[in-house]
């Protein structure tokens, strides 16, 4: 008998292997037959290592100046591929530091926003009642202030670096997160392994966090692509505002305010971070759509 228990389990181990290798295989598969996702993850991942390698990749120091080489245009110095600034700079290694400040802002607010969501959503889906229509007023109250209001507002405050715009962009952007997470949960909580779980008298901690919250993870990774692409233009605009990043570190959002009084000199200041804003959001936004596709069976398999 106990043979046959052992082998019974093993069986079951096996199958259950099986089923979540097909699942894996069969949403890899709906995601690279989504070819605009597919194209977007290749430009965040060359952006990413263009970033993190850009000590190597970069032909001049960020912060060399050269008042002798203003407004060079682009592709006419072989040594400024994409000319340069109205200090010198080249053009091409801000832009490679600058998308690395973009996104070290845009992933940490990401984590920030997905953290206090998925923990507002959970308490909120989980424990119902009193608790539910506190941490909701509270959601609704937060969704009835602009963002862009909130940004400024905190960002007049707080003296203003990577970490800390980013955190203020993470901290004011959770509320869709937390009614996509409070969702998930009354759904789930209400299926029958969730329910059996409470007969074999498993705690409200690992109900939430080993049977809820896994369970309610697909929309989370979908919404976190999509807070990326928002943190990039959330940072984009304060510091165009002058309340973000601050020289001398670039970024996108800055480069673009240093180049609207030399618009009609040189209008590749301003195009060439704007294209660049453009394209990592839009890259964002197809992975998201992907992984959409991907994850939710339901949904019919986008050609891109």
């Amino acid at each position: 008998m106990a043979a046959e228990e052992i082998k019974g389990g093993l069986i079951a181990r096996e199958t259950a292997s099986e089923f979540y290798e097909s699942q894996t295989h069969r949403i890899w598969r709906r995601f690279l037959h989504h070819r605009l996702a597919v194209a977007g993850g290749c430009v965040i991942l060359v952006l990413f290592l263009s970033t993190i390698f850009a000590a190597l990749i970069s032909p001049h120091d960020p912060l060399d100046l050269d008042t002798q080489r203003r407004f060079i245009a682009p592709f006419t110095d072989s040594n400024y591929l994409l000319g340069t600034d109205e200090m010198g700079r080249g053009t091409l290694t801000r832009l490679i530091y600058g998308g690395r400040i973009s996104l070290i802002v845009g992933v940490t607010a990401m984590f920030a926003t997905i953290v206090t969501g998925m923990i507002i959503g959970l308490l909120s889906g989980y424990y119902g009642g009193r608790v539910d229509n506190i941490l909701m007023r509270f959601t609704d109250t937060m969704l009835c202030f602009p963002q862009v209001f909130l940004l400024l507002v905190l960002a007049a405050f707080i003296t203003p670096t990577v970490i800390s715009i980013a955190l203020i962009i993470g901290f004011t952007s959770w509320m869709e997160v937390a009614r996509i997470i409070r969702a998930q949960i009354q759904y789930i909580k209400e299926q029958d392994f969730v329910q059996a779980s409470y007969a074999l008298g498993a705690s409200g901690f690992r109900i939430m966090f080993r049977e809820l919250l896994p369970n309610a993870m697909a929309p989370v990774l979908v919404s976190a692509t999509l807070n990326v692409a928002n943190a990039v233009l959330m940072e984009s605009y304060i510091s165009f505002l002058g309340y973000g990043i601050q020289p001398p570190l670039a970024s996108w959002g800055n480069m673009l305010t240093d180049a609207q009084a030399y618009f009609d000199l040189a209008p590749w200041l301003a195009i060439l971070p704007g294209m660049m804003i453009t394209l990592t959001v839009m890259s964002f936004n197809f992975l998201g759509d992907g992984l959409r596709d991907a994850l939710d069976p339901r949904l019919r398999m986008s050609t891109g």
